[in-house]
């Protein structure tokens, strides 16, 4: 059992690679972040379904919107909508692309984490790390969080919570959600909002770097490193050469 893994840090392009990925190998998305399973909780997640269409072409995604915000949801219940995805996208000859910054959630498949007694089976994961350089990483952090507030975060936050999605649930997700809350809140001024969520971006980014890192040199999951500032055409012939390797040794 195959699939293919884009992962990387918060603002290394995953999405954009991954799709396009998938529309060479006829693929479809199985996203691997613990915030974009919940609905109306879009632009703070980063979910970037324009990424989606390619040329006219839609790239079907999978355990995205499928939770409502306040809720929460475990890498237990990942593991099974993982696999419920992974098995429907190979029942149909489609290529399972996993593409996501959440190490826990990719580290759970790959490795099969045993939470219920049961036996998951084996995955032949090829895992793919996007590497950015880290001051250009945090260049596209503190532009990303500046449009973002430009396209609403405020006001989708906002929304939320005038939905009756709990105050201390949205600061339970962390981020974002966090920040702009005790924004809301009266709690921070904007100012102090922007300044402190963006050196937590800038932590939590360094963070997921430290558990890739735990993946490869102390659990045994080899991550094929690709610089982002290659061109994407060359990135993905890298991709495709691996992948095709991995097949045919079989």
């Amino acid at each position: 059992m195959n699939v293919l893994t884009i992962l990387g840090p918060t603002a290394c392009g995953k999405t954009t690679f991954a799709t396009q990925l998938a529309l060479r190998l006829d693929g479809e998305i199985i996203s691997a972040d613990s915030r974009q399973v919940f609905r109306r909780m879009d632009i703070g997640t980063g979910k970037d379904l324009a990424d989606y269409e390619i040329d006219g072409h839609h790239i079907p995604y999978h355990l995205i919107d499928i939770a409502e915000p306040g809720t929460r949801y475990s890498v237990y219940r990942f593991q099974q909508d993982f696999h419920a995805a992974y098995n429907d996208i190979l029942s149909r000859g489609k290529t399972p692309i996993l593409c996501g910054g959440t190490g826990l959630y990719i580290e759970s498949v790959i490795k099969g984490y045993e939470f219920d007694g049961r036996l998951l089976p084996p995955l032949r994961s090829l895992n793919i790390g996007l590497l950015i350089d880290r001051d250009e990483r945090r260049r596209k952090i503190s532009a990303r969080l500046r449009t973002r507030l430009e396209e609403g975060m405020v006001e989708e936050v906002q929304g939320l919570i005038d939905s009756g999605v709990p105050t201390d649930a949205l600061i339970r997700y962390g981020l974002e959600y966090k920040y702009v809350t005790l924004y809301l809140l009266g709690k921070l001024s904007y100012d102090e909002m922007f300044r402190l969520l963006e050196i937590a971006i800038h932590q939590f980014a360094k963070r997921q770097m430290t558990w890739f890192r735990g993946m490869e040199e102390r659990r045994g999951v080899p991550i094929h490193w690709i610089r982002c500032d290659l061109p994407i055409k060359e990135r993905i012939e890298i991709v495709e050469d691996l992948w095709q390797k991995q097949l045919t040794s079989e």
